[in-house]
Formats: C-alpha cells, sequence, structure tokens
C-alpha cells in the first residue's frame, strides 16, 4: 500500500475548505443577483434575462459542487470540480478580463484553488476512503 499525499486532518481540511467555498459562492451568487452578480454581467454587455440565467446556473452549479465535495472524497470528483472551475474561468476572462487585475482575485484565486484539487486528486487515486 502506498503511502497517503495527505494526513487526515490536511484532508479534512482541504476538503472543509473547498465546500465552504462552493457553498458559500453559490448562496452569495443567489443572495446577490439582482445586485453584485447582475452588475458584473450587465458590464460585461450581457442582458438581464441571460444574466440571470448565468447566475442560477453558476449557483445551483457551485451548491451541487459543494455538496458533492462534502460528500465524496474521489478522484473523478475532483477533475469534475477542476474542469467547472476552468470553465467558469474561462467564461469569466471571455467577459470581464478586467477581473484579473482585481485586487482581491476573483480569477486569480483559482490558481491556488486548482493547485488544491490536485493535491486532492492525487490523495484520492492513493487514499480513496478519506
Amino acid at each position: 500500500m502506498s503511502a497517503s499525499l495527505m494526513s487526515a486532518r490536511s484532508r479534512r481540511w482541504a476538503r472543509l475548505s473547498l465546500v465552504l467555498l462552493w457553498l458559500w459562492t453559490g448562496a452569495v451568487s443567489l443572495w446577490e443577483l439582482h445586485g453584485q452578480s447582475a452588475d458584473l454581467l450587465h458590464a460585461a454587455g450581457l442582458s438581464q434575462p441571460l444574466s440571470q440565467t448565468l447566475i442560477l446556473a453558476g449557483a445551483g452549479l457551485d451548491l451541487l459542487l459543494g455538496a458533492a465535495l462534502w460528500r465524496w472524497h474521489a478522484a473523478g470528483l475532483y477533475l469534475a470540480v477542476g474542469g467547472a472551475m476552468l470553465l467558469m474561468t474561462l467564461l469569466g476572462s471571455l467577459l470581464l478580463p478586467e477581473l484579473w487585475l482585481h485586487p482581491l482575485g476573483p480569477l486569480s484565486k483559482n490558481l491556488p484553488i486548482a493547485a488544491l484539487l490536485l493535491l486532492l486528486f492525487e490523495d484520492a487515486k492513493t487514499n480513496p476512503r478519506p
């Protein structure tokens, strides 16, 4: 049996941080459906119905990913979460490239998140049961 890449404690904290991130992002997106979320997409030139659809879809995906991360420690899940994050990052980059220069890092934060997902992915392959 190969050694785990992460201790059980590190794995729990890593997963919990991502669970909270995705659940919080989904909840805030819904809370700000007609506020900051809509303002960002309107600034990108999207219509109100399209921006609402995108916000609701993104919030739903965020909540689903957060719940899945809470429940499972599986390599395939980390790949799916990474793919969803990449898709959202590309969409954000195309619609509002200036977000890369935002001081709070709404897009640049995805770089360390990707690294954490990679660590959890590799750990799940060697230690599928947390």
